[in-house]
């Protein structure tokens, strides 16, 4: 098991560097701001566990500036890894159904947190908007399952000396 949880980590983290890519391409190419729904979130989040983020002015936004990211690569390092765990039932699926699979988990470890926080509104989204949710996660999973499929499991010999 904990080889399954390695390699998913390691697919996670893959996956989570070509999300950030393709988000960032997105901001490049529509000159689209950066979102502060993570630092919203993790600032939200401080605060109902009782440990706020400490600091005040931009001590505190430098803070969270940093914590969004930091939380976003631990959602995709644990996708990753729940990935990993499911790797036999993924290896059976065709590629493209698991990338979605994968991605689509990705979308919901992220925004069902973040619109349960009241930070955002699905159903108020714009097409657009949907579509620039969308397309990255879509890369997150095909990234992941692509590594996870690359990176198999050494094979166990019947006869153990």
């Amino acid at each position: 098991m904990f080889g399954s949880l390695l390699r998913g980590a390691v697919a996670g983290a893959a996956g989570t560097t070509a999300i950030n890519a393709a988000t960032y391409l997105d901001m490049a190419v529509r000159a689209r701001p950066p979102s502060s729904t993570p630092e919203k979130a993790v600032d939200e989040l401080a605060q109902r566990s009782g440990h706020p983020v400490p600091g005040e002015g931009e001590e505190h936004e430098h803070r969270l500036a940093g914590l969004g990211p930091l939380a976003g690569i631990g959602v995709g390092i644990g996708v990753g890894m729940a990935a990993g765990l499911f790797r036999p039932l993924l290896a059976r699926l065709p590629a493209a159904i698991g990338a979605i699979a994968v991605g689509g988990a990705a979308m919901a470890a992220s925004d069902a947190p973040l619109t349960a926080l009241g930070l955002t509104d699905p159903k108020s989204w714009s097409g657009t908007d949907w579509l620039a949710d969308v397309l990255p996660h879509l890369v997150y999973g095909a990234v992941t399952v692509g590594v996870l499929r690359r990176w198999s499991p050494p094979k166990r010999s019947a006869v153990q000396g």
